[in-house]
């Protein structure tokens, strides 16, 4: 099976007076994240609903490569402190069943069998028993 595709959304609340400001900002943030290699595309979107709701959405080759464009400088610099100020909830989707008019793409998850049971700390420290061969 394939790598499973990485989705990343962030949603941001934008006054109506702030807004030409946001998209400046997101404009300058989706370029430095588009132009890192694994970026499969990058947008800006308005919610329909609510006018003062947006979201920046990015597709990645996998999420190793979204996780060394974060480690970029120009990233670092340009995307990071917009992308810091989006509504705080879960961002990065591993994309499973993927369709696109190229066809369907199923594959396996990068997600640890143990995710949901070993948090973050666990793995490792003095109190985790060594692995022995």
């Amino acid at each position: 099976m394939a790598m499973a595709s990485l989705l990343v959304i962030g949603r941001f609340r934008v006054a109506t007076s702030e807004r030409e400001t946001f998209h400046l900002a997101a404009a300058d943030a989706i370029e430095a994240l588009s132009s890192q290699p694994g970026c499969r595309a990058a947008s800006l979107g308005q919610s329909t609903d609510d006018p003062e709701l947006l979201v920046i959405r990015t597709e990645w080759e996998g999420v190793g490569a979204y996780r060394r464009a974060l480690s970029s400088f120009d990233v670092k610099v340009r995307a990071i402190p917009l992308l810091s100020s989006a509504i705080d909830e879960p961002s990065a989707y591993e994309l499973i069943h993927d369709w696109t008019v190229d066809g369907v793409t199923v594959a396996d998850s990068g997600l640890a069998a143990d995710a949901g049971a070993v948090g973050l700390g666990q793995a490792a420290g003095p109190a985790v028993a060594s692995v022995t061969p």
